[in-house]
């Protein structure tokens, strides 16, 4: 069941360091050097953004080290935008595609506006009247060829499925 020891000297010196052993462990676990602790539960990780200052009393207390959290955070952020493959994966995913796509709406939305504006504030009858056919009937002609651009490509789709099959 448990390990033949030769002498009882042997057992109480096992008995020992299994004693530091556990106190070493609740050292740990309660905290009393924070950075030792976050480093034994990070592996490391929390080394290099933490400091132990010493205070007037005598105390030690462990700091964080912004300056060095701040330069991790940049050179990720730095090495991910500069990383053109990670751009590329963000110009082809859904997001990107819907970014794009609500750009160019939005953009479209601004140009027809203001020409609307211009237009209506201009003195020209035929000018003015442009402007008021931009406003109410633009987005009725977007509306049916959006409508129609959608159908269109559910056709295609299932045309293409069906060839498929």
């Amino acid at each position: 069941m448990g390990t033949k020891y030769n002498s009882l000297e042997e057992l109480r010196r096992k008995k020992l360091l299994l004693q530091k052993e556990l106190s070493e462990m609740e050292d740990l676990l309660t905290f009393d050097n924070t950075k030792e602790s976050l480093s034994a539960f990070t592996n490391g990780f929390t080394d290099k953004f933490l400091q132990d200052e010493i205070q007037p009393d005598g105390e030690s207390k462990t700091t964080l080290k912004s300056n060095e959290i701040m330069r991790e955070i940049s050179n990720s952020v730095k090495d991910s935008v500069l990383n053109k493959s990670a751009v590329l994966g963000f110009a082809k995913s859904d997001t990107g595609l819907h970014l794009l796509e609500n750009t160019l709406k939005i953009g479209a939305v601004t140009f027809v506006g203001n020409y609307a504006r211009k237009s209506i504030a201009n003195s020209n009858w035929k000018k003015k009247l442009i402007g008021l056919a931009l406003i109410y009937l633009a987005p009725i002609a977007l509306r049916f060829f959006r409508k129609k651009l959608v159908e269109y490509q559910k056709s295609q789709t299932t045309s293409s499925i069906r060839q498929l099959i």
